[in-house]
């Protein structure tokens, strides 16, 4: 199975109707670590990570509920029941994106904001935002796809091991993306929506 991806823009907050709805779809105990988040607009992004992630599921594979999500002993979610379907999700300010595929894979997806100089040059010796948050998001889907923490992303990057692949994808201005797999395989479909518009295209 070639890697499939689900990029969202989220261009204004949710109804009540949808985040209950939203809510209502979860497995049990991600509803209640969602619910721990006070602040509801910070619920919006996850919320609708999960809920692409229930769509992207259902039309992959006929799956009309989400199965149970457990954590490697690093914090890796998987579905216990189905080791044969791996999934990675990313959300940031206004943005969500969601991978399958059937190896191990690692997205990200960053808002590109104002970063000071000093952390540009500290944590990826680079000059603009631009260039900072493509490094950011190849360390943390390599991160993500080898389950080794986000500690990993605080020292220098290591070049890529032996069967590690890594490439950008495109979604929205004024964000960066990527996919790290195991795979030379690039995505074969990049779904991108947007809520609060009437867009939507795929490549």
């Amino acid at each position: 199975m070639s890697i499939e991806l689900w990029a969202v823009r989220l261009e204004r907050p949710l109804t009540a109707e949808e985040a209950e709805t939203m809510t209502a779809l979860l497995p049990p105990e991600r509803r209640e670590r969602l619910l721990r988040v006070r602040q509801e607009e910070r619920r919006k992004e996850p919320l609708c990570a999960y809920f692409i992630l229930r769509q992207a599921l259902e039309e992959q594979y006929g799956w009309r509920e989400l199965p149970k999500i457990a954590l490697t002993n690093r914090g890796k979610p998987y579905f216990p029941e189905y080791p044969e379907v791996q999934f990675n999700l990313s959300h940031t300010v206004g943005a969500v994106l969601v991978g399958l595929s059937d190896e191990p894979l690692g997205v990200d997806i960053e808002h590109i904001r104002p970063v000071s100089q000093r952390a540009m040059r500290r944590l990826a010796d680079v000059d603009t935002r631009e260039d900072f948050f493509r490094s950011w998001v190849r360390r943390e889907a390599r991160a993500k796809r080898s389950g080794d923490g986000v500690g990993t992303m605080l020292r220098e990057e290591t070049p890529l091991r032996y069967g590690e692949v890594y490439y950008e994808i495109e979604t929205f201005p004024g964000y960066a993306a990527g996919v790290a797999s195991g795979s030379a395989e690039k995505s074969g479909t990049v779904r991108r929506l947007v809520l609060g518009g009437a867009s939507e295209e795929e490549t």
